[in-house]
């Protein structure tokens, strides 16, 4: 539907459109709001407001009917990162502490969760293990080349940190019939939260049930290279602690390496490697501090 029509039916008149991301945002003749086309998480929008979670734009719409979302807009105050970061975790706690509830799981649910796992972490050995042997038989390497065969350790090291983590996760779950979930944003990073006189998140398009640390995990691989996740980890767990399963969880995910493919110019290969094997040093120091 055209922005126009959906607008008219809300009696608002268009003055003045910006697009940002995937949305709109409209000046009316009824002051600034912002449009998206795409229909809204009813299911979750309900569940929010049942548990009084109340940190997100206002809907002008009928999400129930309406296949796309108007909100009104929300202004942001001009606040360092460092304050915003945790402001935006302190929030990320709240939404986790008002929707946490547990849910019986079957006997072979974290099961399933370990073998594969374990399997991404085998094919990872793996592939790495194939790259570099490819790359020392070359007489001379490329600069993407020889940054990833000088790191070559530290993505070993890595698979054998997680693999430690994973088995100890496992040690913990593997009698447990009950999971603890919440609902996740799973979009988080600094562009979807707005700070005013309160806290807002936007861009629930992929909110979802699951465990809290697929928000933690999410966040930290947006900004791990940004800010000091010692300090936001503690804020959020000095809100809402994390179980000892969980922790070994969240562990498990930060220390496994991705799996870096050469694709691209040899300019934005080198660029890909060097963040990623600055992320699992911060990763190791960050692990190092909190354990």
């Amino acid at each position: 539907m055209k922005i126009n029509e959906a607008l008219k039916n809300y009696a608002l008149v268009p003055k003045r459109y910006e697009n940002a991301d995937s949305v709109s945002i409209v000046t009316t003749n009824d002051g600034k709001y912002v449009f998206k086309d795409k229909k809204a998480n009813l299911n979750i929008v309900k569940f929010l407001k049942s548990r009084n979670f109340d940190y997100m734009p206002r809907f002008i719409n009928d999400i129930a009917l309406d296949e796309y979302q108007i909100m009104e807009y929300v202004s942001s105050f001009d606040i360092p990162k460092e304050r915003q970061i945790l402001d935006l975790i302190t929030l990320v706690a709240l939404l986790h502490s008002k929707t946490t509830h547990y849910k019986e799981v079957e006997r072979n649910y974290y099961e399933e969760i370990y073998e594969d796992i374990k399997g991404n972490l085998d094919y990872l050995y793996d592939y790495y293990t194939d790259v570099i042997t490819l790359i020392e038989s070359k007489v001379f390497m490329s600069p993407s080349e020889y940054l990833l065969a000088r790191n070559i350790n530290t993505i070993y090291d890595s698979i054998d940190v997680c693999s430690n983590y994973l088995e100890s996760w496992h040690n913990l779950v593997q009698d447990k019939r009950k999971r603890r979930d919440v609902v996740l944003h799973n979009n988080l990073k600094l562009d979807h939260f707005i700070r005013n006189e309160s806290s807002f998140l936007i861009s629930w398009d992929k909110a979802k049930i699951g465990s809290p640390v697929f928000d933690l995990y999410k966040l930290y691989r947006y900004h791990a290279l940004d800010f000091d996740f010692d300090e936001v980890m503690r804020e959020y767990e000095n809100n809402y602690p994390l179980t000892d399963d969980e922790k070994e969880l969240w562990y498990t995910l930060i220390s496994m390496p991705p799996l870096i493919e050469f694709k691209g110019s040899e300019y934005e290969r080198c660029l890909k490697i060097s963040h990623e094997i600055d992320i699992l040093y911060k990763t190791h120091l960050l692990i190092t501090k909190t354990t």
